[in-house]
């Protein structure tokens, strides 16, 4: 064996090391992604409630319940299913807040959930009193966000 054939031989061993070390934390990262999702269920329960409360808003509209609901019922269910689904989550943001174990990032569900409100609640108010509203509304958030991190 000559000294040329060694550097192949150490560089194949470095490439095997390599890949044995991608594939161990591929499964660190699977297991801490696992419990991350076993310690906090909050993000799953809020998509299952807005996956039913949109079966049920359909239904009630497939079978004409809708207009029974005063005001409520004057919004068309695609309009209801976003604005029940933009609550539903800027609930789960108050409850991040508020309960230490369910402590996360919110900012990006806090958009999220003022968009999903905003379309909601266009039909009613309509676009030029929603957005800026939606704007103000998360403005004061990050405003309020950065005062109580500093605080």
């Amino acid at each position: 064996m000559t000294d040329q054939d060694q550097p192949d031989k150490d560089d194949k061993e470095l490439g095997m090391d390599e890949k044995a070390d991608e594939k161990t934390h591929e499964k660190q990262e699977e297991k801490s992604w696992e419990e991350k999702r076993r310690r906090d269920p909050l993000g799953s329960i809020a998509w299952a409630v807005i996956l039913i409360w949109a079966g049920v808003v359909f239904l009630a509209s497939n079978m004409n319940l809708l207009e029974t609901l005063g005001p409520i019922g004057l919004m068309d269910a695609w309009s209801l299913v976003f604005a029940g689904a933009g609550a539903i989550m800027i609930v789960m943001v108050f409850v991040r807040l508020l309960v230490p174990e369910y402590r996360a990032h919110i900012v990006g569900t806090l958009i999220l959930g003022m968009v999903f409100l905003g379309i909601g609640l266009k039909d009613t108010f309509g676009w030029n009193i929603i957005w800026p509203i939606v704007l103000i509304a998360l403005g004061l958030a990050f405003l309020l966000g950065g005062i109580v991190r500093r605080g």
